[in-house]
């Protein structure tokens, strides 16, 4: 059983069904992916788990975990449903740990608040990391990102604000996910787009959908596609944008315009 369909759970699932152990994926919110991906790639994925024999609940509220004596038996969801379990595997997101910072006084919002150095309202005190919000650059939004990428970025940033040498953190994020035989790369911002762009067949596991806001191009997500992920992450730190008839047309050469 496996409670949560971020990455996390999704990921541990389909290394569970790869040694055929029957698995159930709760999901409370409508659609799983739903804090970080957009509707078409939530979709992918529900079916992609389907038809490797996962099962997946959404709008599914845990209400308890039951069993007999020490030994899980099952959990029960919120409207009486029981499902049997022997192993809970619970990946729910995190909560910013800011206890320490907002008693030293210093700003917090949905994470220790940082400028583009990782400088905390305390001249003295920087933050990096998942624990860390700021307003990046490239949407002009705050964000807190949980992810390896970010991680290392900032806190390189941090590092050379500290001796002196401001390196301002402005990295385009990326991602990625491995899934069954699916490898899915993602840079940009994805859920601030009101228009996604397929580029390929979803149907044959390997496509790209390229996200705009506008005519911007925020964000790009590849399944099986490295060459667009890595082209279309280069056009992100470069600020470009291919049009939508280019970004669709699969004999178009996206590399034509990094040159």
């Amino acid at each position: 059983m496996v409670v949560g369909a971020g990455f996390i759970g999704l990921e541990f699932a389909a290394a569970a069904r790869k040694m055929q152990k029957n698995v159930h994926v709760l999901e409370a919110a409508d659609r799983v992916l739903a804090r970080i991906m957009p509707p078409p790639l939530s979709q992918f994925f529900e079916k992609l788990h389907a038809q490797h024999g996962a099962e997946i609940i959404c709008n599914a509220m845990v209400d308890a975990l039951i069993g007999e004596g020490d030994r899980l038996t099952g959990v029960r969801l919120k409207g009486g449903r029981i499902l049997a379990a022997e192993l809970v595997m619970a990946g729910v997101g995190v909560v910013p740990n800011m206890e320490l910072a907002q008693a030293a006084g210093i700003v917090c919002d949905n994470g220790v608040v940082v400028d583009e150095n990782g400088r905390t309202s305390d001249k003295a005190v920087y933050a990096a990391g998942a624990c860390a919000a700021y307003t990046h650059p490239f949407i002009g939004r705050q964000v807190r990102l949980e992810s390896v990428q970010n991680a290392g970025d900032q806190a390189r940033s941090v590092a050379a604000a500290i001796v002196g040498r401001p390196r301002p953190y402005n990295a385009v994020p990326w991602f990625w996910s491995d899934q069954y035989d699916v490898k899915l790369q993602m840079a940009g911002f994805s859920l601030f787009c009101d228009d996604h762009i397929m580029r390929g067949d979803a149907d044959s596991d390997r496509f790209s959908i390229w996200h705009f806001h506008g005519d911007k191009l925020r964000a790009v997500s590849a399944i099986n596609r490295a060459a667009d992920y890595m082209q279309g992450r280069k056009l992100l730190e470069l600020g470009r944008s291919p049009s939508k008839a280019q970004a669709a047309d699969v004999s178009f050469s996206i590399k034509t315009l990094l040159s």
